[in-house]
Parts: structure tokens; C-alpha cells; sequence
């Protein structure tokens, strides 16, 4: 006879069962406690900047509106234009909208699916050579089911979802403050633009000036036709650099149309665009505009203060949780089930009789071989999370870098701009001289010829530094992150660009 281990197997079935809960906390709890990747440098940002920085009372800060600092109604104007039409700022906003789309089905998962079916059928049958049989049938059903989740893992969905979310709305905020930037250096651009063909125009009418003295020399036999032909070529390589600048001018105005959601035709600036006022038609140019020192804070503040780096943040942070969701993948799934109906042989009718039906279940489903997919799926989501740890890092090293070349190029520009000033002023009087000694028949026209060229060039190159002064502002600006912070981020900041 065999021994009887009924008792002692009964045991080991009780202990069993009470196992496999604690089993199944410890295996959620292997899942969840896993601490998220953070980058070094996130935690260890540098304490002061290397290039000097203004911090004294007057030097403005990165705000909402930074713009203004540059004290030109045309640019504010320009600037809500383009906020209110722009493509690329629509599309970023119907892409939060998507976003908060997937949130909504995330969460769906947390809840219990219920379902609700009615139908009515006739059928008709012969058995055997037998007359026909007519047979009515009338059903309604009611279901639900919900997966427990044990692990997590919808849980991880549901937050993987809402840090895309996150994502997704501060990098609406990264297109907003690019665009913003863009309208500005396009805007400044365009006034340089047109302050180099003055002053090419300007030089022209010099030129021409100093080929009438040639001239007069020439008839009177006081000059050579050497140096009529001489200041001909210089008066015909003046009037030579006109048409590029014409064009740039051009090319930029039609990209800042775009910038403005606007076709390029009929699309100007600089005679008052946007602002209401009696004047007549007003031309601004580039001394019109202020040039504002700004105060950039501290290194650490960066982190909330540009959304680039907040986006790569959420970024991560949705990595982390899918990688929640591929280790709870591997676990059990349990799923309950229920149902109840009725049954008529009645057509459309519940109230002769019906059949009921009642019916609960559960199940549990455990893969047990998938030839490593579920493991692969791990990994893969594991890479991706350190991937993004190091794109996070990038992001900050890239954020310290904008912010100190911003604020070189703020201060060399400036000492440049009164370098470049002082050479103006020398140039000028080179070339006052050297028309009168030529005129006296002191020297020839090879150092009036110099002079011009090097008066040219130096109010040229003038233009082009006051230009890179104000677009080293903007890039501080845009740098520092435009005033955006992380904590004023809210649901209502993207604008329902399909209600317009």
C-alpha cells in the first residue's frame, strides 16, 4: 500500500497559499521601488558664470514680455502677430492636444470596461422533411471586466502619459519662445538692412561727389585720365553693393512674413506696422531701438527656467515609467470578468418568460516561453532611459554654453560697437582731408581713394555690430528661457488653436 502523506501534503498546500501573496508584493515591490536616473550635472550646476554678468538694479531680467526691453511698439506688434498665426506654433499645439488625448486613454486602463449588447433573431428550420419551424429569439447582455493591476503597470502607462504630456507642453513653449526670438532677430535684421543701403546710398552720393573733382581736374589738366578712370571704378563698385543688400532685404522681410503666418506679398515693415497713431508714415531704424543689459541670474536656475531642459526632464521621466511597465509585463496577469443577460423566445419581447444568466470569472495568464521578447523589451526600455539620462545632461551642458556665449558676445559687442565708433569718426576726417589736399593738388587721388574705401567700410561694419548687439540680447534672452518658469506651466497655456 502506499503511505499516506494526505496531512503533510495539506501543510504544504496551506503554506503555499499563504506564500504567494507575500510572493506577489515583493515581486510588485521589485518593480516599483526602482529609482529614477538623474544626470550629475543636474545636481551639481555651477555656482557663478565664467563671462561677467550684469546684476546691479538697472539691468533688466528675463520676463514674460522681454521684448519690450528693446522699447519698439512695431517689434511688440509684430510679435503678437505672429503668436496668434504662426504654423509651426499651431502644429506644436495641436500636438499637446494629442497629448492629452493619450492621457485620457492611459487612464481608461485603471477602470472597469463595461459593455452593454440587445439583439432580436428569426430563424427558420426543416428537420428531417418536417414543416418548416419558425423560432424567435431576443437577448440582452451586460459585461464588464478589469484587469487587476497588481504590478503597476497601468499605473506606469498612466504616468508615462502624462510626463509625454508634460513633454509635449513645454516644448510648445520652446517653439513659442523660438518664434519669439526669430520675429525679433528678423525684425532687427531688416533695419540693419536698410540703415547699410542708406548709408551705401550715402557713399554713393560721395563717390559721385569726389568723380566731379576728378573730373573738373581732368578738363582743367590738373589730373591724369588714369585717375578719372580710377574714381569711376570706385564710384561703379559703390553703386555695385547696393542690389545684394536690396535683395538680403527682401529675403529677410519675406521670412519674417512667414515667421508671421503671412504671404510676402504686400507684407512690409517699419512704417508703424500695428500701432494705431495720426502721424504720417514713420521709418524706424536700428538707433530707434534700446539695447538692454540683462541680469542672468544664477547657473542653477536654469533648470526651471527653460522648458528645452524641463521637456527633457518629463522626457525622462516617462522613460522610467515604461520601464516600470515592460518589468511589470513579465509578471501574471489577472483578469475579472462578468456578465449577466436575458434570453426570450419572443421577438423583442423580455416579459414572456425570459431565460436569465448569470456568469463571474477570473483568470490568470502567465507567459511562459516567448523566446526572450518580454526580457528584449526590458532592455530596450532600460536603454532608452539612459539614452534620455544622457540627452538630459547634453541639454543642461547646452544651456550653460548658450548662456555664456550670450553673454560674451553682450559685452565684446559693446566694447566693439565704441571701437568701431571712434574709427567712424577718425574715417571721416581722413577723407574730409585728403578731398581738400587733393583738391590743392597736394596728393594724388590714391589716398582719396583710400579713404573712401576705409569711410565705407567702417560705417558698413557699424551697422552689422549694432546688429549683433541686439541679437546677442535676444540670444541672452532666449538663453535665460524669455521669463518662461516651470511652476506656471498650466493646462490652459496652449490656446484651442481649432477654435479659431
Amino acid at each position: 500500500m502506499m503511505p499516506d502523506h494526505g496531512p503533510a501534503q495539506g501543510r504544504r498546500g496551506k503554506f503555499a497559499c499563504a506564500m504567494l501573496p507575500a510572493v506577489l508584493v515583493l515581486a510588485a515591490c521589485s518593480i516599483a521601488n526602482t529609482v529614477p536616473l538623474v544626470p550629475e550635472i543636474a545636481s551639481d550646476m555651477p555656482t557663478a558664470w565664467v563671462e561677467p554678468a550684469f546684476s546691479d538694479a538697472d539691468a533688466a531680467v528675463s520676463a514674460p514680455g522681454w521684448w519690450r526691453n528693446f522699447n519698439s511698439k512695431e517689434l511688440s506688434a509684430l510679435i503678437a502677430a505672429a503668436l496668434s498665426a504662426n504654423p509651426d506654433l499651431a502644429i506644436a499645439g495641436e500636438r499637446v492636444h494629442q497629448a492629452e488625448a493619450q492621457v485620457r486613454i492611459a487612464g481608461a486602463s485603471l477602470f472597469p470596461e463595461l459593455s452593454v449588447g440587445m439583439g432580436s433573431a428569426r430563424g427558420r428550420i426543416r428537420p428531417d422533411g418536417a414543416p418548416w419551424v419558425t423560432n424567435d429569439v431576443s437577448s440582452a447582455t451586460f459585461t464588464a471586466s478589469y484587469e487587476l493591476d497588481l504590478w503597476g503597470r497601468n499605473a506606469a502607462g498612466v504616468s508615462s502619459a502624462e510626463s509625454t504630456l508634460s513633454a509635449s507642453r513645454f516644448d510648445f513653449e520652446s517653439v513659442r519662445l523660438t518664434l519669439v526670438a526669430g520675429v525679433a532677430s528678423a525684425y532687427f535684421q531688416v533695419l540693419s538692412l536698410r540703415s547699410r543701403l542708406v548709408i551705401a546710398r550715402e557713399n554713393l552720393v560721395i563717390a559721385d561727389r569726389v568723380l566731379a573733382v576728378v573730373d573738373s581736374r581732368v578738363r582743367n589738366g590738373a589730373a591724369s585720365a588714369l585717375d578719372l578712370a580710377g574714381q569711376r571704378t570706385a564710384v561703379l563698385a559703390q553703386r555695385a553693393t547696393i542690389p545684394p543688400l536690396e535683395l538680403q532685404e527682401r529675403q529677410t522681410l519675406f521670412a519674417l512674413a512667414l515667421l508671421l503666418g503671412r504671404p510676402p506679398e504686400g507684407f512690409t515693415v517699419g512704417v508703424n506696422y500695428g500701432v494705431d497713431t495720426s502721424a504720417a508714415s514713420v521709418t524706424a531704424t536700428l538707433s530707434d531701438l534700446a539695447v538692454p543689459r540683462v541680469a542672468p541670474g544664477l547657473p542653477a536656475d536654469l533648470l526651471t527656467r527653460r522648458p528645452d531642459l524641463a521637456s527633457a526632464e518629463a522626457q525622462l521621466a516617462a522613460a522610467h515609467a515604461n520601464v516600470t511597465v515592460a518589468r511589470a509585463a513579465l509578471l501574471p496577469a489577472i483578469q475579472l470578468t462578468g456578465s449577466a443577460g436575458l434570453a426570450s423566445k419572443v421577438l423583442l419581447n423580455f416579459l414572456n418568460a425570459p431565460t436569465a444568466a448569470l456568469a463571474l470569472g477570473a483568470s490568470l495568464v502567465q507567459t511562459v516561453f516567448d523566446a526572450g521578447s518580454l526580457r528584449a523589451q526590458v532592455d530596450v526600455a532600460t536603454s532608452h532611459e539612459r539614452e534620455l539620462v544622457e540627452n538630459y545632461r547634453k541639454a543642461i551642458l547646452a544651456a550653460l554654453a548658450d548662456v555664456e556665449s550670450a553673454l560674451a558676445a553682450n559685452s565684446l559687442t559693446a566694447d566693439q560697437e565704441l571701437l568701431q565708433e571712434q574709427i567712424l569718426v577718425q574715417a571721416r576726417l581722413a577723407l574730409r582731408l585728403a578731398e581738400i589736399r587733393y583738391r590743392e593738388g597736394v596728393d594724388d587721388l590714391l589716398f582719396v581713394l583710400l579713404a573712401q574705401r576705409t569711410l565705407f567700410q567702417a560705417e558698413d561694419q557699424l551697422a552689422q555690430i549694432r546688429l549683433s548687439r541686439l541679437q546677442a540680447s535676444i540670444s541672452l534672452f532666449k538663453a535665460l528661457g524669455g521669463g518662461w518658469k516651470i511652476n506656471e506651466t498650466a493646462q490652459d497655456a496652449v490656446p484651442n488653436w481649432r477654435s479659431r
